[in-house]
């Protein structure tokens, strides 16, 4: 299914909205966005933004047995994978959000990871994990601390923004991701 290409009256209507997260007991990996983009809060679809490297990177570190289109993302919860954000209201770019809006996210977060108990949370972007959760010196990788069971692990933002980091640097990132839940 193709998604709608907003306009730039819907966008800027979407500033401030939530999105639903994509969620089930017992996930293998729970993955966890900043914040959603405009684009992503009209169409309702996790990601959605063309350009954005999420569902790419997904199928090229093995988590897919193909590439999903943003469309096909409640496909993620039969492969045990879902999808949540830091925060919860659409921005047209994460720096507009504050240091406070990241702590009550990372309360927020912390009560769904522990009411659904996935094995991993995995937390696409490190300055988001680092001001989250306080945790000025976190790297990409597994993190030594947990939020109860589960895992922490931190990988690098996929939007297209991010020009740090190319498909092949977060498939392999991802991968070490997939790997660590697959041995687990």
């Amino acid at each position: 299914m193709k998604l709608h290409r907003p306009t730039k009256d819907e966008l800027f209507a979407a500033t401030g909205r939530t999105m639903k997260d994509l969620l089930a007991p017992g996930l293998r990996v729970l993955f966890c966005g900043i914040n959603p983009s405009l684009y992503s809060a009209v169409v309702g679809v996790h990601f959605a933004r063309p350009g954005n490297r999420f569902w790419p990177s997904l199928h090229a570190s093995g988590f897919t047995p193909r590439r999903l289109q943003p469309s096909e993302q409640e496909e993620l919860l039969g492969l045990g994978l879902g999808i949540t954000n830091v925060v919860d209201r659409a921005t047209a770019s994460a720096d507009m959000l504050d240091a406070e809006e990241y702590a009550e996210g990372a309360k927020s977060l912390s009560r769904k990871v522990k009411r659904y108990r996935p094995t991993y949370l995995a937390v696409l972007g490190l300055g988001a994990y680092r001001t989250a959760f306080a945790r000025p010196k976190a790297r990409f990788g597994l993190q030594e601390e947990t939020l109860g069971d589960t895992r922490l692990w931190v990988l690098p933002n996929p939007s297209g923004l991010n020009a740090s980091y190319q498909l092949p640097d977060l498939a392999r990132m991802y991968g070490e991701l997939r790997r660590a839940v697959k041995a687990r």
